[in-house]
């Protein structure tokens, strides 16, 4: 009897190492590594993923670990290892949920196609995946922009965070709210609907053409002037990456509306060429031809959507253009833009920017 007693105490002990050992010891990842621990997974699922990714010594000291500690939820989701750490220091990170994420840069002027791209590169999803939902969920600004053609112009640049879990739709809507946030800041969302009255209010001042109120009874909402100014935001935004040149570029183009002249804005034509798939990386003459609705040297007024993402500065730009009777601009080969009152004056800035060119 006490021999049996002895063995099963030497059991005891010997078990009760190996769980500490197993336990308690650090184990170094070999390198970087990411493990994915999706939504759903058992404990022991949790378990042979670490194991077979070499972060843990023991599924069974895994289990075991957190069937003493069932209260405490591990969370799904992408982990990065880099250091050592044991089983019981893992399992806090998974409680707290210490998740990976992955950074996904938007700067200004960046296209949906652009999006996706980036997306693509930071190991979220298929950038096609992307794209289906920034051309068909415009339910997310249908308030705002309700004959908008996809979600472009409404995925606000800036640096986000997603992880691994992030769905495609939340990555759209997480860029419409930013969008949304920071078109409050700058007064281009007002209240829902706006009386005539307080028409005059509304921050668009130098832009008679985009206030068309006729036959909208006794009320005006967003959905008049928003896709307007984002629109035009766009296209100033792909013109020009100088700050102080954003309103007066903005004139050219609000005063060549106004008096019926085409915008004749080549951005315009490379998306035209983006939607339809053909875009080559450069534009040639012919391309001016170019069949779409986009095409603003062929089909008069604002295209019919934005051609980028604009940040607040061109939006500014938009809603606040400059006083200005230029009609024109170019190049002048060293980053900014010459502005001209008539085409005999531009024709002047063409050459010296052709001279300036060829001087290089």
């Amino acid at each position: 009897m006490r021999k049996i007693f002895w063995l099963i105490l030497i059991a005891a002990l010997a078990s009760a190492g190996w769980f500490a050992w197993a336990l308690l010891t650090p184990v170094e990842p070999s390198g970087k590594t990411f493990v994915m621990l999706r939504p759903g997974y058992s404990t022991r699922r949790m378990a042979s993923e670490l194991k077979s990714a070499g972060v843990i010594r023991s599924e069974e000291a895994f289990i075991l670990w957190h069937d003493l500690h069932r209260h405490r939820t591990l969370k799904a989701g992408e982990y990065l290892f880099e250091k050592p750490a044991n089983i019981i220091d893992l399992q806090k990170r998974l409680r707290r949920g210490d998740v990976y994420f992955h950074t996904v840069v938007v700067p200004e002027g960046f296209t949906m196609f652009d999006i996706a791209r980036a997306i693509d590169a930071a190991g979220l999803g298929p950038a096609e995946d992307f794209l289906k939902v920034a051309q068909s969920d415009t339910a997310l600004i249908a308030d705002i922009a309700p004959r908008a053609p996809s979600l472009e112009g409404y995925l606000f640049p800036e640096t986000y965070e997603f992880t691994r879990t992030t769905t495609m739709p939340e990555i759209a809507a997480a860029m419409v709210k930013q969008f949304r946030q920071v078109a409050r800041e700058i007064g281009l969302v007002p209240p829902p609907m706006t009386s005539k009255a307080e028409v005059g209010k509304i921050p668009l001042d130098g832009s008679p053409h985009l206030q068309t109120y006729e036959n909208l009874g006794d009320t005006v909402g967003p959905a008049l002037y928003v896709p307007r100014v984002v629109i035009m935001a766009s296209i100033v935004e792909k013109e020009t990456a100088v700050p102080e040149e954003r309103a007066l570029v903005a004139s050219v183009y609000y005063n060549r509306l106004a008096s019926g002249m085409a915008l004749d804005a080549d951005p315009s034509i490379i998306y035209a060429e983006l939607l339809a798939g053909t875009y080559a990386g450069a534009l040639h003459h012919d391309d001016m031809r170019f069949n779409s609705p986009y095409n603003t040297y062929t089909h008069p007024g604002l295209p019919p959507g934005p051609i980028g993402n604009p940040g607040k500065s061109a939006m500014e730009a938009a809603m606040h253009p400059a006083q200005s009777d230029y009609y024109y601009f170019v190049a002048d080969a060293a980053g900014h833009h010459r502005f001209a009152r008539t085409m005999e004056e531009h024709d002047k800035n063409v050459d010296a920017y052709r001279r300036a060119m060829r001087g290089k």
